[in-house]
């Protein structure tokens, strides 16, 4: 069962466990997070972001053509704030950073940082909490490459916790899933309010943070500002 975070006429918000692709694939593996809603719920919807497969949390899709059309525009012009929750190797020293690293796509399907041929990149992020080995941050994308945050905190040495593609494969293999979370959107909605969501800090995750002292909720981070997810 998919929970379902918040829906009206227009929206329909869900809490993507990972391992669940959000869209069909190309080589499907099973069905995806698109697929099951629509048919549990008998309704076309419409897609307007997605997160990695491996990467848990929120997803916003819209229920009608108009709606989808604003959305997206939304997200295009940056006036979307997404706040992530990743778990890193190691300890950041810094308690905030920018990490602006030009991203390109490799015919791998890996993402590398290349200032001479990558798009334009940027990862704002902040400290959280510092667990021993690891390090517990929020991420705000303010741009919405594919593996963004992901390639950014293994450029900057701190790859994240769990991550197939980015990091020490002999380490990474040794944690169940990625420690990558999409936490909470704050979106522009066409009567002029924003609407902020967030989804809950699943087990599989909170059960890895338990190396250290994480038996409360992560604190609120600071307003994310405007930024375009990844």
């Amino acid at each position: 069962m998919i929970p379902i975070l918040f829906e009206d006429d227009g929206i329909v918000a869900v809490d993507k466990p990972e391992g669940l692709a959000a869209i069909p694939e190309r080589r499907p593996q099973g069905g995806s997070l698109l697929e099951l809603l629509e048919a549990r719920r008998a309704e076309k919807l419409y897609v307007v972001h997605r997160i990695d497969k491996e990467t848990s949390g929120l997803i916003v899709f819209a229920r009608n053509a108009g709606l989808h059309r604003w959305l997206c525009r939304q997200f295009e012009g940056r006036t979307v704030a997404k706040t992530y929750l990743a778990l890193c190797h190691g300890t950041i020293a810094d308690d905030r950073g920018t990490i602006d690293g030009p991203l390109r796509q490799f015919g791998s399907g890996r993402v590398g940082v290349d200032t001479e041929r990558g798009k334009p990149s940027v990862t704002e992020f902040e400290v959280r909490r510092r667990l021993g080995a690891f390090t517990l941050v929020a991420a705000y994308p303010r741009t919405g490459r594919r593996h963004q945050i992901r390639v950014h905190l293994y450029h900057l040495g701190h790859p994240i916790v769990g991550d197939p593609l980015y990091g020490d494969k002999a380490i990474q293999q040794g944690f169940g899933r990625l420690m990558l979370h999409a936490w909470r959107l704050s979106v522009p909605l066409p009567s002029g309010r924003t609407l902020t969501l967030e989804a809950p800090v699943p087990e599989s995750f909170a059960g890895v943070l338990e190396v250290g002292d994480t038996t409360k909720q992560p604190s609120e981070p600071r307003d994310a500002g405007d930024g375009n997810p990844a």
